[in-house]
């Protein structure tokens, strides 16, 4: 207990003292407690042969041994720096008693090479090495992960740096890579069972009484409205920082790794959400960050206060500090229940002042998928429509018209809301908003009203009172490859069921999916996935990239993940241009491993060539 108390002294805003501590053999150089960057190269592996080895290890984290799973004796994993244009040979040695993987995330590549067990290729055994070996097409931020079972909560990702075939358009003058991560001391099969008995296990932040008298968060009348949909608006992250430690470059809180620079300097900070769980605001206060990558791919510059960067995002900024003094670096857990901290500084020892945690978010009636409605007065009932004559027919729910009073012939045709122990579920039966959605059990609610939330903040990040990046804001520098209007259009609902942990696509687990997702070759595809749960979803397309739709056009933002906020909707085109199996998924570890996973499968089209 005093640990716990001693970090959130720490987070809440201690003077905490920079930390010049000692070379920890478990760090690869990168990621040493002080790192000077491009004025002391960042020692990397790289070349055309590389070789890696996985391994169980401990590692120490604000002073408090853990086991964990690293590569090369390192936890994160080696800098693996590559130069567009090279062909490499990746020999991945598996040193532990289970079968493992390397997935390149984000890196294009024939998909025999993608590193996902079962999908592209068989995973590799234990005692055994495997070789990657694929040509580099590419350049920018991405990183690696294993793709097998929970190996990546333990510690096992790392950073890949691709260097451009000529000069970098991008200029800077430093460079840090700052790997964003979660640990726990908890097994990740531990902390599975814990949600699967209890999915809200994790939440310490929920609603209290006392917090109730205090005149905090809902009011009384909305709590007894949500208590009736049996829905927790402090529900916003599966696990939190009460198992969490929030990691930089390995390194907790108090471990306190710093970044060098000098005063004047443009600097280039390379930042990669490599965390099983956690969705993060980014921010250093005092510096602007101009965004100029995502996913690996450059953007128009702009300039923004914080970032939300969903698990699996990169994102490239460019930070300009003019004072000699430090600076905290902040990644704050969405929920706020903890927070990420380092430190840019001319000088070692030297730190800023760690911003207190800033109050933690709550669900609402937009969240819930109730869209516009949220702008209505939080829930008054008296504002909306009423039902007519029957009781259980909650008003909200009949301003949308999802019910009909006692007595209608036409309410047997009308989808309905009931409030039982699944919590706010619509019918499934002649359900024509959401015809794709299967009604099993990994159903819990089906977002009435979904909108296209990419023009809003980040969930919490509304009322901060400066600039946050939204998705609207990107646009790409280069005109896309194509710009071929769609030739078909699908959507895909992102399910679950949080009182059982089940999660899925349209209502389907991985386990009871009987054929992958179809496509042939160069199809050009427009997708819309529609969030039907309280909780955001990080969704990874494997082998391609997107273009996000959000009005820009032939200048379209591509990525390979993209955050689809709660109770909202994202419309993306693709062009299915990778024939093979390609894994489509939530990077939300534990939604992946509970179902919310699928198989897109691209053949060439008849009469031509692979």
């Amino acid at each position: 207990m005093t640990d716990l108390i001693d970090r959130r002294a720490l987070l809440r805003g201690s003077a905490a003292l920079g930390g010049t501590a000692a070379l920890a053999s478990w760090f690869p150089a990168w990621a040493q407690p002080v790192s000077a960057g491009i004025v002391r190269p960042l020692p990397t592996v790289s070349g055309d042969e590389i070789h890696l080895k996985i391994a169980a290890q401990m590692m120490t984290i604000d002073g408090r041994m853990s086991h964990a799973i690293g590569i090369n004796g390192t936890v994160p994993a080696p800098l693996v720096r590559l130069r567009e244009g090279q062909k490499v040979r990746l020999h991945v040695e598996n040193a532990l008693d289970e079968d493992s993987s390397i997935h390149w995330h984000g890196l294009i590549l024939p998909f025999q090479m993608d590193g996902v067990p079962g999908v592209s290729f068989p995973g590799i055994k234990p005692r055994s090495t495997f070789t990657y070996e694929f040509p580099i097409v590419q350049s920018g931020t991405y990183w690696y992960h294993s793709h097998s079972g929970l190996q990546e909560q333990l510690g096992h990702y790392g950073p890949i740096v691709i260097d451009p075939a000529g000069e970098d358009p991008i200029k800077s003058d430093r460079e840090h890579v700052l790997v964003l991560s979660d640990h726990s001391p908890l097994h990740p099969h531990t902390i599975f069972r814990k949600l699967k008995q209890q999915g809200g296990y994790f939440n310490f932040q929920k609603q209290t009484l006392a917090g109730q008298l205090a005149g905090r968060d809902q009011s009384g009348k909305d709590r007894l409205a949500w208590g009736a949909m049996r829905m927790d608006p402090t529900d916003v992250s599966d696990v939190t920082g009460s198992t969490y430690t929030y990691l930089v470059n390995g390194h907790g809180p108090r471990d306190n790794w710093t970044g060098l620079f000098h005063p004047g300097e443009r600097i280039r900070l390379r930042i990669i959400n490599a965390s099983a769980m956690t969705t993060f605001n980014f921010r250093i206060p005092g510096l602007k960050l101009t965004v100029v990558q995502a996913d690996g791919l450059p953007v128009r510059p702009v300039s923004v206060d914080e970032i939300q960067v969903a698990v699996a995002e990169t994102y490239d900024v460019i930070v300009e500090p003019a004072d000699d003094r430090a600076y905290t670096i902040v990644g704050e857990s969405v929920d706020r229940s903890g927070m990420a901290r380092a430190t840019l500084a001319p000088r070692e020892g030297m730190a800023a002042i760690v911003p207190p945690l800033r109050k933690r978010p709550l669900a609402d009636m937009k969240d819930m998928g109730m869209g516009d409605m949220a702008g209505m007065s939080s829930m008054d009932h008296s504002a909306m429509p009423s039902s007519g004559k029957d009781a259980a027919c909650p008003p909200e729910h009949a301003a949308m018209g999802h019910c009909k009073p006692a007595g209608d012939a036409a309410a047997m045709d009308q989808p309905t809301m009931s409030h039982g122990t699944g919590g706010m579920k619509h019918s499934m039966r002649d359900m024509s908003m959401a015809p794709e959605v299967k009604d099993t059990p990994t159903v819990q609610t089906i977002s009435p009203m979904p909108i296209d939330r990419t023009g809003e903040p980040g969930q919490g990040l509304k009322d901060v009172g400066h600039k946050v990046l939204v998705y609207r804001d990107l646009m790409a520098v280069e005109r896309n490859p194509d710009v071929r209007a769609p030739d078909r259009s699908m959507r895909i609902h992102l399910t679950g069921n949080m009182e059982r942990y089940m999660w899925a696509f349209d209502g389907v687990k991985l386990s009871e999916v009987k054929k992958p997702i179809p496509f042939l070759k160069d199809e050009r595809v427009r997708i819309t996935l529609v969030n039907d749960t309280m909780m955001g979803h990080p969704i990874h397309l494997h082998g391609h990239f997107f273009e996000l739709v959000t009005g820009h056009g032939a200048y379209a933002p591509r990525k390979h993940t993209v955050q689809v906020q709660p109770g909202g909707t994202v419309t993306f085109d693709v062009t299915t241009d990778a024939v093979g199996d390609w894994a489509f998924h939530c990077h939300m570890l534990y939604h992946m491993h509970a179902g919310m996973m699928q198989i897109v499968s691209v053949r060439p089209r008849e009469g031509t060539a692979a």
